[in-house]
């Protein structure tokens, strides 16, 4: 899919592009490429002299492959983007190529941005570039914005996991946790893990984008400035991922705990069965050796039920005397 987004009394207007003729009727800043097939890049490559990297999509994680500008003044970025899901969780390679050389639009120039699969941020940036005038001056803005929308994205998300953190909470310390409640809990507690590392990730990956686009000396004075906030964000961010953290390790051992609780109840039980069945053992195995016993003769036809009671009373003794000692609780 191909859109386009022209610029026009300071608000985005996007357009959809089935054609290499009605590529040439506007003069965009934004060229946004989601899942783009080969006449869609032909398109691109003949009418803006772009030729798309084959490995624009690569997962390289080098800042020299991730990060850098062609002799011919394009800068080349590539960053992940979070998609929360909740049933799949995920992030996104998004290239971003800045020509700010274009003949038509040198003032603003074009900012052409290549994935696989449409992002929540950029639906975010269409939207509140739609209602909000001047909120887009130049390609640069919307690079921009897209990373000012990714951390409030990120701080979004971080917000859902403390809410579901807080409800693990308080399953976990009301006490009384079931082996079957403990593994809805564990698995519960390992999403929001899995969330919050990908949302680490993510921050950490656009404060290295932002920090190029400030050394590549590409923004104007008021742009510097909003990329220096949205660094301060981001550094907010990672000290709640860090709580986050070390939440997520004190409900996760907190959880482990109760689980191994319900395991020493069970083996308690086991170990003061053991320990009440030794009496009627001994009686069984001393009477059952093959010698003739001087009460059998004076108890005659009772001496079956006499071994029976007392065996019975030497298992009940005991644990009459664990249960009042409250070590079967």
């Amino acid at each position: 899919m191909l859109n386009i987004f022209t610029l026009a009394n300071g608000r985005l207007f996007q357009e959809e592009i089935e054609s290499l003729e009605e590529l040439s009727k506007f003069q965009p800043i934004w060229v946004d490429l989601e899942s783009p097939t080969l006449e869609e890049k032909r398109w691109v490559k003949q009418y803006y002299g772009l030729s798309i990297p084959e490995d624009a999509m690569d997962e390289d994680i080098e800042e020299s492959a991730r990060f850098y500008e062609e002799d011919n003044g394009e800068l080349h970025i590539r960053s992940d983007f979070l998609i929360a899901d909740d049933s799949e969780p995920r992030t996104v390679r998004c290239a971003f190529i800045l020509n700010l050389m274009n003949e038509e639009l040198k003032s603003k120039g074009v900012l052409f941005s290549i994935h696989d699969e449409d992002v929540p941020v950029f639906r975010l940036l269409r939207l509140r570039a739609r209602r909000a005038p001047g909120l887009i001056a130049d390609a640069r803005d919307v690079l921009l914005k897209l990373f000012d929308a990714d951390a409030e994205y990120s701080a979004d998300t971080l917000e859902g996991i403390y809410e579901g953190l807080e409800k693990v909470s308080t399953q976990v310390l009301a006490g009384n946790v079931t082996d079957a409640r403990a593994g809805e809990v564990l698995a519960a507690i390992a999403r929001q893990e899995d969330l919050n590392g990908r949302i680490r990730r993510n921050v950490m990956d656009t404060r290295r984008a932002v920090s190029f686009m400030m050394r590549s000396k590409m923004l104007n004075a008021d742009q510097f400035d909003e990329a220096r906030q949205i660094l301060r964000d981001i550094e907010s961010l990672d000290s709640h991922t860090a709580f986050l953290f070390d939440k997520i390790n004190f409900l996760m051992d907190a959880t482990v705990g109760f689980i191994n609780i319900n395991q020493n109840k069970i083996i308690k039980i086991f170990s003061v069965a053991s320990v009440a069945l030794l009496p009627p053992t001994l009686i069984a195995s001393i009477y059952g050796m093959n010698l003739k016993f001087p009460e059998f003769e004076w108890l005659g036809a009772a001496a079956y039920p006499y071994v029976l009671v007392l065996m019975a009373a030497s298992a009940l003794v005991p644990m009459w005397y664990f249960r009042k000692r409250g070590w079967l609780k």
